[in-house]
C-alpha cells in the first residue's frame, strides 16, 4: 500500500497566527520574552522545546514550554488554517487507496486539534517527532514519499529512504531545501497531486 506522510505546520496547515497568538499569551501572562517575530521564526524552522531551551535557563524553559501547550489549546489551535492544496493532496492519496499519515514535531494532542480545527481527516496522527525520530517514524510505517518544508524533513526522509517532497510554504527557499538533499521542491501543495500521479506512473 502507499503510504505517504505529511509534516504538519506550514506543510499542510498555517499555524502562525496560532502560534504568534499563543506566544503573546503567555509573554502577558508570565513575562517571557517570547512574542517576537525571531522568535516564531525560531519556532516554524526547529521545535519548542528546543528553542526555548536555548534562549531561557532550564527550569523556566520547561515550565514555559509545558505553558505554552497549554495555552496553545485556547489562543493556538483556532489560528490554525488550511494551506491551498492540503485537502486535495490527502484526497489524491486516498484516490490510489493510499494512506496519508501525518507525522510531525507537534504536541501529539495539539497536532489532532489542528487537523480538526481545519477539518481535514488522515489516517494517523504521530506527534513530538523531531529529524530523525520522524524518520523512524516513516520507516516503521512503510512510507514511500514525505511532504514538509524543512531541512529536517529532508533528513527524516533520507533516514527512511523516503522520496523527499520539500514545499517553500514554510520559512525555507526553494535552494535551501535543495541543497540539503530536497529530490522534488513544489511552491505549494497545490501541484502535488500531480506529482503524485505522475511519480507514480514514472
Amino acid at each position: 500500500m502507499l503510504v505517504v506522510g505529511f509534516d504538519l505546520d506550514m506543510t499542510l496547515v498555517d499555524s502562525r497566527p496560532g502560534i504568534m497568538a499563543t506566544l503573546q499569551v503567555l509573554e502577558a501572562e508570565t513575562g517571557a520574552p517570547v512574542a517576537t517575530d525571531e522568535v516564531l521564526d525560531a519556532l516554524l524552522r526547529s521545535n519548542l522545546d528546543l528553542v526555548f531551551a536555548d534562549r531561557f535557563e532550564r527550569d523556566l524553559a520547561t515550565t514555559w514550554s509545558d505553558r505554552f501547550r497549554e495555552l496553545y489549546v485556547v489562543h493556538g489551535v483556532p489560528g490554525t488554517h488550511l494551506l491551498p492544496g492540503a485537502r486535495e493532496s490527502v484526497a489524491a492519496v486516498r484516490e490510489l487507496k493510499g494512506r496519508a499519515v501525518v507525522i510531525t514535531a507537534k504536541y501529539e494532542p495539539n497536532a489532532i486539534r489542528c487537523l480538526e480545527q481545519v477539518g481535514l481527516d488522515v489516517d494517523a496522527v504521530f506527534g513530538w517527532r523531531y529529524a530523525d525520530a520522524k524518520g523512524d517514524t516513516l520507516r516503521d510505517e512503510g512510507a514511500a514519499v514525505y511532504v514538509g518544508d524543512t531541512p529536517n524533513d529532508v533528513r527524516a526522509a533520507a533516514r527512511a529512504d523516503a522520496h523527499m517532497v520539500a514545499v517553500t510554504t514554510g520559512p525555507h527557499p526553494a535552494a535551501e531545501l535543495q541543497a540539503a538533499g530536497a529530490a522534488t521542491v513544489l511552491d505549494s501543495l497545490v501541484h502535488f497531486p500531480t506529482w503524485l500521479t505522475n511519480h507514480l506512473d514514472a
